[in-house]
């Protein structure tokens, strides 16, 4: 497939209530925009020295997971932290994690090697086949229990540059033993690749240093600049999400590069924050030019899932069925997102729409994904340049389970 037929398929995006695609392709379209600037479809080199999965092999394997699937991780490009979620009476002083690698890298410890994990992470060195790259991963076993607080909260107070090239921020989530989890993604990556003069404060997703109450995030509809005036893909919209952003398939199965949701025990009930939201001054259509009388909307949303379908098989909401897959049970959405410079608080409930099954909660079945983006069109790339979109103190409030 040539470079120009590769971004006719990635500018193929879902209507309005496929929103969370339209915001994270535009990620993706960045990509196909610096492969049109280099011509080179090449992988980087640090791909040579990857763990691709992680697998853990233990007797009794349902005494030990919640779900038998949880034994493997598939591990994306931009991972170097993997962790395997037990039960929390699992013994995890003497376990083996074996890895499949990148095509004659090597790792040390060794795959398969035996390892005390209650005493925090194990690190594990990949190398290339011409040892000329290396990666460091850290492989965490984490024994938890079952969610017992009435609320989840979300205050973006954790923060930091990435840690392989410093161009953008990340966040961390505070997990129920006061660790951080990476819990939350951005299409920052793909702008990078095709801004890549841009400053870290540049991004569609940034630190907001004075939030509602100490730091918040804020989401601006960006400019992608020359390359994607050329392909009549003109904006990038801000976006964060709970979930993950595999860029490595970003090109051979872009539906399935953006990820969304993870593993949540509570019974989610009302979905609560404070936002303020400034839309652009001119809405502009996919080639750019003024749409006359028309506002930009900004997103927020979340939605509760089962991830596991009767079969037993994993399940992953994607950018093709965010807010329509037959897996959903409940969906708290904003809708409408009133303009605001002040900031202003939102409480919305989950409507659902079966019950929820008191056994596969407590088997970590079902996964939550909260999503905001500054501007809904984004993936038809129609928005305002300039809208923003700022959020803070995000709360899940849920039902409690004893």
């Amino acid at each position: 497939m040539s470079n120009f037929a590769g971004l006719k398929e990635i500018s193929i995006c879902m209507t309005r209530y496929n929103t969370t695609y339209k915001h994270l392709c535009i990620s993706l379209m960045s990509i196909a925009l610096t492969l049109l600037s280099t011509g080179c479809g090449e992988e980087p080199d640090f791909c040579e020295a990857d763990i691709e999965t992680a697998t853990l092999h233990v007797g009794a394997p349902e005494a030990f997971f919640y779900q038998l699937t949880d034994s493997t991780q598939t591990v994306l490009s931009t991972d170097t932290a993997i962790v395997f979620v037990v039960r929390g009476n699992a013994d995890v002083t003497s376990l083996s994690p074996e890895f499949t690698l990148s095509p004659c890298a090597t790792v040390s410890p060794a795959s398969g090697s035996t390892h005390d994990f209650s005493q925090g992470p194990v690190l594990y060195t990949v190398t290339s086949q011409d040892g000329r790259w290396t990666r460091r991963y850290s492989v965490s076993v984490v024994p938890t229990t079952h969610e017992v607080a009435d609320t989840t909260c979300y205050d973006f107070e954790h923060f930091e540059l990435e840690t392989a090239n410093q161009r953008y921020y990340t966040w961390h989530n505070v997990l129920a033993d006061g660790s951080l989890g990476n819990d939350w993604s951005t299409a920052n990556a793909g702008y990078r690749i095709s801004m890549s003069t841009a400053q870290p404060m540049d991004y569609p997703t940034t630190p907001l240093l004075q939030g509602y109450d100490g730091a918040g995030v804020c989401l601006r509809t960006c400019d992608t600049g020359p390359f994607g005036k050329m392909a009549n893909k003109r904006l990038a919209a801000g976006n964060l999400f709970l979930g993950t952003f595999d860029i490595a398939i970003a090109m051979s199965d872009h539906l399935h590069a953006t990820r969304f949701g993870i593993p949540f025990t509570g019974k989610p009930a009302r979905f609560t924050g404070y936002y303020t939201y400034e839309p652009g001054p001119t809405v502009q259509d996919f080639y750019g030019n003024p749409i006359v009388g028309r506002v930009d909307s900004a997103d927020v949303y979340a939605v509760f899932y089962r991830n596991h379908n009767a079969a037993g098989d994993e399940v992953t909401l994607y950018g093709d069925d965010v807010l329509s897959s037959s897996q959903i049970v409940a969906i708290a959405d904003l809708g409408y997102v009133t303009p605001t410079t002040t900031w202003t608080a939102w409480d919305v409930e989950f409507v659902y729409r079966e019950p929820i099954d008191e056994q596969l909660l407590a088997n970590r079945g079902y996964s939550l994904a909260i999503v905001f983006s500054s501007s809904s069109g984004g993936g038809d790339f129609i928005g305002a340049i300039g809208s923003r979109l700022c959020v803070d103190k995000v709360r899940l409030i849920c039902t409690r389970e004893e």
